[in-house]
């Protein structure tokens, strides 16, 4: 779709199909109301996570984290600070690793934090350990199509 990009809602999982045009103009889900694009990290779980991974048009940065991992913690304001830098241009979500384990193996995480990058259904690229901001939106905006802030 050239005019437009699907993105999953990161609430319930449903696939929405927004224009261009309407990104920076708080698009909501077709199915349960919630923003799709809030400039601010979404909490996701194995659902919302494979839909949102396998299928958002827009760049995603997934955290990797748990809630026993200092570094991690550390990180969460500057990752939600990288969000609101890139606001409609990308998104940034974070899954509990200690919650989700299986997703975990399943992509051979060794090391939290860690950030992968998906792009249009697959990963581009990873970033592990505990980043400022700025490294963190440089990244996505190194490795993706975003136009640079």
């Amino acid at each position: 779709m050239a005019d437009g990009v699907k993105l999953a809602c990161t609430t319930c999982g449903q696939m929405n199909r927004v224009p261009l045009a309407k990104l920076t103009e708080n698009p909501k889900c077709g199915s349960c109301g919630d923003p799709l694009i809030t400039g601010k990290v979404a909490e996701l779980d194995r659902t919302t996570h494979d839909k949102a991974t396998r299928g958002d048009d827009l760049p995603l940065l997934v955290d990797y984290w748990a809630p026993w991992c200092g570094p991690c913690r550390m990180m969460a304001p500057e990752f939600a600070k990288a969000a609101k830098t890139l606001e409609g241009r990308a998104r940034f979500a974070k899954i509990n690793t200690q919650d989700h384990p299986k997703i975990s193996d399943r992509l051979r995480i060794q090391g939290i934090p860690l950030l992968i990058l998906y792009h249009k259904g697959r990963e581009v690229a990873r970033l592990p350990g505990a980043r400022p901001a700025a490294d963190i939106a440089a990244f996505v905006v190194e490795k993706t199509p975003v136009k640079a802030v």
